[in-house]
């Protein structure tokens, strides 16, 4: 039986060898996909952990942005109520002095000064906090997914400290010249409008779109209010560039390269409309009446001066108002924030 077997497969060596290498050859094969398809898995698996772990890092940035907005909202209106003081005025007012239509008028002018100034600085606001605020979280993302052991923090916290605090242009230098255009244009549209005339809303929504495009339609961009244009505002420090102001300087280009970007004009402008949209909204309430059409309804311009003189409680409350929920929760605004965001926690060899 043996010897049988044996001459068996002494005839069919051949078959016997190449089924051997093609049984091999699947088997070998076999295994070598079950690698393939295991690493691919593993791959997939980490590119959504990762993936995960970086928007919940981004949601976690984004009501961070929020709550800082908040924050620094009575500080803005600090600033634009020390400089255009109609409280004072209001209460001289109230004393009956001899030149009172001169009080009126700088009231008149004052009133819609503040107002315009607040929508335009919050709006620019939001969109630099939120431009600030993931460049810095997209670079903490690397920091957290680096090995600290060989790489350097790309924001280390007294570079954040430093670069946040940029956002002081805004409330100081570049929200005075703000109000300076601002106020220039009030007077050119409304110094001529007399306190006893009536104005409809749609009249009033008329003149705030002709202060708009006086202030929106000079030469200076509405960037420049947002950041110095000092570059070398560190240079002057005796000791020199250390390296982090190195890094500071840095992120201030990367911040002027977004405020220079098309979708940053877009996002803001989407904002100031959205922003002069809702001060319309609320001016509206004041035009109501239960028997009269709205479009029929005028007020004297002396009753509105009051009306929109307290507008900047609303605009800069540090509660989230209609006003400021608005502007934050604003579609585009979240998908400007998402781009930078993505921009900045890739790898800088990707950022190219």
């Amino acid at each position: 039986m043996f010897s049988s077997t044996w001459n068996f497969i002494k005839r069919h060596k051949r078959k016997f060898i190449f089924a051997g290498a093609v049984v091999g050859g699947v088997y070998f094969l076999g295994k070598y996909a079950q690698r393939k398809i295991r690493e691919i898995q593993e791959r997939e698996a980490n590119e959504y952990i990762a993936q995960a772990r970086r928007q919940f890092h981004f949601e976690s940035n984004q009501r961070t942005c929020n709550m800082t907005v908040l924050s620094m909202l009575p500080s803005l209106k600090e600033a634009i109520v020390t400089q255009l003081n109609s409280e004072s005025l209001t209460a001289l007012l109230k004393t009956k002095p001899a030149n009172k239509l001169e009080i009126w008028e700088d009231l008149k002018i004052i009133s819609f000064t503040r107002t315009i100034v607040a929508v335009y600085s919050t709006c620019m606001l939001v969109v630099l906090l939120r431009i600030q605020l993931n460049i810095i979280g997209g670079y903490l993302y690397l920091d957290n997914s680096a090995n600290k052991n060989t790489m350097a923090p790309l924001a280390p916290p007294d570079v954040q400290q430093q670069y946040l605090s940029s956002i002081q242009h805004l409330l100081g230098d570049g929200l005075i010249e703000l109000m300076t255009v601002v106020k220039k244009a009030v007077q050119n549209s409304l110094e001529s409008v007399s306190l006893k005339q009536s104005l409809s809303l749609l009249e009033l929504e008329q003149q705030i779109s002709w202060i708009r495009a006086e202030v929106e339609g000079s030469e200076r961009p509405m960037s420049w209010y947002m950041l110095a244009d000092d570059q070398e505002a560190l240079a002057d420090q005796a000791c020199g560039l250390t390296e982090n102001d190195v890094m500071t300087i840095r992120l201030l280009n990367e911040t002027r390269d977004m405020l220079d970007s098309p979708d940053f004009t877009t996002v803001l402008h989407t904002c100031m409309n959205r922003g002069f949209s809702r001060l319309l909204d609320n001016l509206a309430t004041f035009f109501r009446s239960p028997s009269v059409d709205l479009s029929a309804v005028s007020l004297p311009l002396a009753k509105i001066i009051p009306i929109i003189n307290g507008q900047i409680n609303t605009i800069c409350s540090e509660t989230p108002s209609h006003f400021v929920q608005d502007l934050l929760l604003n579609d585009q605004v979240k998908e400007f924030a998402a781009s930078v965001y993505e921009t900045f926690s890739m790898p800088q060899e990707l950022q190219k």
